[in-house]
């Protein structure tokens, strides 16, 4: 039975860790040898992907460890430079698994596009008119992507909001398609710019833009999990949580440096599966300010046995068809290894790595601070930059960090110390 439980996986050298990963994923030989290479993208494949490509710009790659979600192991491919990301990702997720781990939900993959009518005399009239002539949009919309409506996708639904701006009042359509195992953006921008002369015809209006919102509350994934409280250290770190949390919850300025460390895990797990960070971002930071004020993407709260309850929702437009997940030879490895079989799935399973990583975060600055466990890990990007020789670098890392001065002039002057107590 495969397991993402690990003991000490960081101790591994990268060639174990990768040998662990292969057999957890069924690897063959080639594709490990593409994860080993440096720049697995060749400047060919980057020149079709973008415009003016001069080069590759590589970002580690790691894999989170003990996840168990919904009963089943996962090992999460994630693409981050930060230190200490991954790491706390997996700490966390392996506490999660006493209690079954994580358990989640979604709202399908609706995702909407917007077509804007201005200029409308009678807007509310006009807004009758287009509900009227539902069917008749929906079947112009569906006639554009016939195979969508073969798997059971295409435009379901719409709905018309009359929006006071400063330039008057617009009328706005919502188109609602289910794009199935795609991200959707050119899909329901096609259905949008389709739809566009017969949504002038019936307004009497101009149609200016026709494009999808980022803002996909149709598309919502969400997880929750529930820690013993002898996990986290008892019912004081518990208190300090959920004491951090409301903090959170009330204050946009911690708010906004809450939410930045759950997109830490979100945006590492969508850069390494190809998809879009801009549109999770942005969609993420949006639902945060949907009541009008920007708060937490997550909620925390005790029990009545005094254990540590976690909640996240938040849009969650991610595909396993189109775009760089199909292109990036990486990305497709990425999406092996993780085994998901639905882009549902796998906003699903972003949402647990974005649940565990505020965990991680809470209960570092409940307890011994951030700093401790990230700047073990940023030393030795400091260590390297400084030039200290593999050797030397476990003694400058330890030095700097009891001294709380994690710097690269430090790095130095510790390693000519070192080296004059060798002479």
């Amino acid at each position: 039975m495969k397991t993402s439980k690990y003991s000490g996986f960081y101790n591994l050298s990268t060639a174990d860790r990768l040998e662990e990963v292969a057999d957890f994923a069924a690897l063959t030989e080639g594709e490990k040898e593409m994860l080993r290479r440096d720049g697995a993208l060749s400047l060919k494949e980057a020149d079709r992907m973008i415009e003016n490509a001069i080069g590759i710009m590589p970002i580690p790659l790691g894999v989170a460890v003990n996840f168990c979600i919904n009963g089943k192991d996962y090992l999460i491919p994630m693409a981050t430079e930060e230190p200490s990301v991954i790491a706390a990702a997996s700490n966390m997720a392996r506490i999660c698994r006493g209690n079954g781990g994580f358990q989640t939900s979604n709202t399908g993959a609706m995702m909407i596009a917007q077509i804007q009518a201005v200029n409308v005399s009678d807007v509310h009239t006009a807004r009758l008119r287009i509900l009227e002539n539902r069917k008749r949009l929906i079947e112009i919309a569906n006639a554009k992507d016939p195979f969508l409506i073969q798997v059971g996708g295409g435009m379901k639904d719409l709905e018309v909001r009359v929006v006071e701006t400063a330039l008057g009042k617009m009328v706005v359509t919502h188109i609602l398609v289910d794009t199935k195992d795609a991200m959707g953006a050119n899909t329901v921008n096609t259905m949008a710019e389709a739809l566009a002369p017969l949504i002038e015809e019936l307004t009497g209006g101009k149609v200016y833009l026709r494009i999808l919102s980022n803002l996909a509350d149709q598309r919502l994934a969400r997880a929750r999990v529930e820690i013993d409280k002898e996990e986290l250290g008892g019912v004081a770190v518990v208190d300090a949580i959920i004491s951090a949390y409301a903090f959170a919850e009330a204050d946009p300025y911690r708010a906004a440096t809450h939410n930045k460390g759950i997109m830490n895990g979100i945006d590492a797990v969508v850069l390494a599966t190809g998809n879009d960070t801009r549109a999770i971002e942005s969609g993420a930071h949006a639902y945060a300010a949907r009541t009008g004020q920007y708060t937490t993407l997550t909620t925390w709260e005790k029990t009545k046995n005094g254990n540590l309850a976690g909640c996240i929702e938040l849009p969650m437009a991610v595909g396993l068809v189109g775009g760089a997940t199909k292109v990036h030879p990486v990305a497709k490895l990425a999406v092996r290894i993780l085994g998901v079989q639905s882009a549902v799935e796998l906003g699903e399973v972003i949402a647990c790595v974005g649940l565990a990583q505020n965990l991680g975060a809470m209960k570092a600055l409940a307890t011994e601070g951030i700093q401790r466990g990230h700047m073990s890990l940023h030393g030795k990007n400091v260590a390297a930059m400084a030039g200290v020789p593999q050797d030397m670098a476990d003694a400058v890392i330890q030095q700097m960090i009891s001294e709380k001065a994690v710097r690269i002039d430090r790095a130095k002057e510790i390693m000519e110390e070192l080296e004059g107590k060798t002479k």
